[in-house]
């Protein structure tokens, strides 16, 4: 896909059609995803894809208080669990598990999975209200750094139409300082 037509038509959908999106499709979009650079490569996270019959019963974690009342339309989620990270030593012999930056990298993750989503047809939402004690239930995670993000994803439902990308003028926000 133009890279451009996919980030002028990539959107946060909240209407999904309940078409089951393929467990091979969720691994692609994982392992694509999974290229994306983080600092000083400690990869400090993992994903967990939740698909077919789980989905129901993971539904709760992402409505806490009756909120996204939309997910319960979706049919799969993917969720990133932060952890400790690859070891790693860096330039100066310092040995770096999960840096101050894990933050920076689970935002980097999150939009490699939503443009990889986008690209595969498959329409992504990430959510940001979450239930962690229940995905760690769920998971069956004892110890766990915890959960920043869940990612909805499904296939937009019929009519759901493409909403006009409002953003400040370009002029606005781009400054190149020479």
């Amino acid at each position: 896909m133009d890279l451009e037509k996919l980030y002028l038509t990539r959107q946060s959908t909240r209407a999904y059609s309940g078409e089951p999106v393929s467990d091979e499709v969720l691994t692609e979009i994982c392992r694509l995803a999974l290229l994306a650079p983080s600092a000083c490569n400690s990869q400090p996270y993992k994903l967990h894809a939740v698909n077919g019959e789980k989905v129901n019963a993971f539904r709760k974690c992402v409505m806490p208080g009756g909120g996204n009342p939309w997910a319960e339309n979706c049919p799969a989620f993917i969720v990133i669990e932060a952890t400790k990270g690859i070891e790693r030593t860096d330039d100066n012999g310092n040995k770096v598990y999960r840096s101050e930056f894990v933050g920076n990298d689970v935002g980097i993750l999150a939009a490699y999975i939503t443009l990889a989503a986008e690209n595969m047809g498959v329409q992504p939402c990430i959510l940001g209200r979450r239930d962690e004690s229940a995905i760690k239930e769920f998971l069956g995670l004892d110890k766990t750094e915890g959960f920043p993000l869940v990612i909805a994803v499904g296939y937009k439902q019929k009519g759901y139409e493409l909403r006009e990308k409002k953003r400040v003028a370009f002029e606005e926000k781009f400054e190149l300082i020479k």
